[in-house]
C-alpha cells in the first residue's frame, strides 16, 4: 500500500494506492486545505485515522518547493518538511519531490482523454519532454527521454527571472521592480500573477475598473474574479489581462522548450489551464509560444497538450512511490 499526496499551496490532497495494481488509481483520496494545518505530518495521520488500510509500505508526496536533501520548505506554505522525521511520524519509508516532478511521474499513467491538445506537431517523435504548470505558484519540470522511457526531474525555473519581448512587457517588469525588486516569471504567471497583470493594465491607465467590479473583488478571490470577467466577456481590462497573461504563459513555455529541447512535448499542468482553455485556443499562446526567431519552425513541431485530469500530481507521487519500491 502507498500513501501518496500532491502538497499544494492551497489544498493537500492525498490518497492511496495499491501498489500492486496494474494501472495506478487512487483507492481512497481526501483533500485539505493545507493553511489549515501545521504541517504534513498532521495531514496525513488525519488521514490514516480517518480511513481503513493495510499496512502502509511507502509514502511519496510531491511538494510545492525545491526538495534538497529530503527537505524541502514549500515555497507558499510556513512549512519546514524533512523526509526522516515524517518517516518517524508515518511508519513508513517516506520520499519528497517536487510537485511538478510528480506532475511529470503522473503523464504516463493518464489516458488520451486527460489531455486537450493545443498544437498537434509530431507526436510520433521521442525525446524530452517539459511540465509547466501556472496555479498557486508556477512549476517547472522536465522529463529526459534516456531512449527507452521519460525520466522526471525537477527544476525551479518558475523563479527565473522574468524576460519581457516588447515595450509593454517592459512596462509591466518596471512596474513590478518597483515593487518586489525582483521579478520572477511566477509574479506575472500564476494565480497572483493575473492579479498583478491586471493591476498594471488598470494603474498605467489601459483600462478601468467598474464598481461593480471593484466592489466583486472585496468578497472574492481577486485573480479568480479577473479571470470570470475576462471568460465572461464582462470587463475589457480583464480581458486585456487575460491576454496577455495567456501571452506570457505561451513565451515562457516556449522558453522552457528550447532549455530542455522537449521534442517529446510540451504539457501544461496545473489549476489555471483547463480553466482558461477557450483563450489558450484563440491563437495568442502558441503565438508567443512559437515566437522565437529562428527556431520558430522547431517549436511548431513540439506537440503542446493541456493535463485536464487534476489528479495529475497525485497520481504521479503514488507512480513514482511505486517506482521507488521495485
Amino acid at each position: 500500500m502507498i500513501l501518496a499526496g500532491d502538497i499544494g499551496g492551497t489544498n493537500t490532497r492525498i490518497a492511496l494506492f495499491d501498489s500492486t495494481a496494474a494501472h495506478l488509481t487512487p483507492i481512497h483520496e481526501l483533500v485539505y486545505p493545507s493553511n489549515g494545518f501545521p504541517g504534513l505530518a498532521e495531514i496525513a495521520l488525519r488521514y490514516l485515522a480517518a480511513v481503513e488500510h493495510s499496512p502502509i509500505q511507502f509514502c511519496c508526496f510531491g511538494v510545492s518547493g525545491p526538495v534538497v536533501d529530503g527537505k524541502s520548505h514549500p515555497t507558499n506554505l510556513p512549512w519546514q518538511l524533512d523526509s526522516s522525521e515524517l518517516s518517524e511520524s508515518l511508519g513508513a519509508d517516506t520520499m519528497l519531490i517536487n510537485d511538478l516532478e510528480a506532475n511529470a511521474y503522473g503523464i504516463s499513467a493518464l489516458r488520451p482523454e486527460d489531455f486537450v491538445v493545443l498544437q498537434e506537431g509530431k507526436p510520433e517523435r521521442n525525446g524530452n519532454a517539459a511540465v509547466i504548470s501556472a496555479g498557486t505558484g508556477l512549476g517547472e519540470a522536465g522529463l529526459y527521454w534516456d531512449g527507452y522511457r521519460h525520466r522526471p526531474f525537477a527544476c525551479e525555473g518558475g523563479h527565473a527571472s522574468f524576460s519581457p519581448t516588447d515595450e509593454l512587457e517592459v512596462e509591466l517588469l518596471r512596474y513590478l521592480m518597483h515593487r518586489y525588486g525582483h521579478v520572477s516569471w511566477e509574479r506575472v504567471l500564476s494565480g497572483p500573477g493575473l492579479f498583478h497583470v491586471y493591476e498594471f493594465l488598470r494603474d498605467t491607465g489601459r483600462g478601468e475598473e467598474p464598481a461593480w467590479l471593484a466592489e466583486r473583488m472585496l468578497h472574492h478571490d481577486r485573480s479568480a474574479v479577473v479571470s470570470e470577467a475576462a471568460l465572461n466577456g464582462e470587463s475589457d481590462l480583464c480581458v486585456a489581462a487575460m491576454d496577455l497573461f495567456v501571452a506570457l504563459y505561451g513565451a515562457e513555455a516556449g522558453n522552457l522548450a528550447l532549455k530542455i529541447m522537449a521534442l517529446g512535448g510540451v504539457y501544461l499542468g496545473g489549476g489555471i489551464a483547463p480553466r482558461i482553455l477557450p483563450r489558450l485556443k484563440a491563437g495568442r499562446f502558441l503565438q508567443e509560444f512559437r515566437a522565437k526567431g529562428r527556431l520558430g519552425e522547431t517549436l511548431a513541431d513540439i506537440p503542446v497538450r493541456v493535463i485536464v485530469n487534476d489528479k495529475a500530481s497525485l497520481i504521479g507521487a503514488g507512480r513514482c512511490g511505486v517506482l521507488h519500491m521495485q
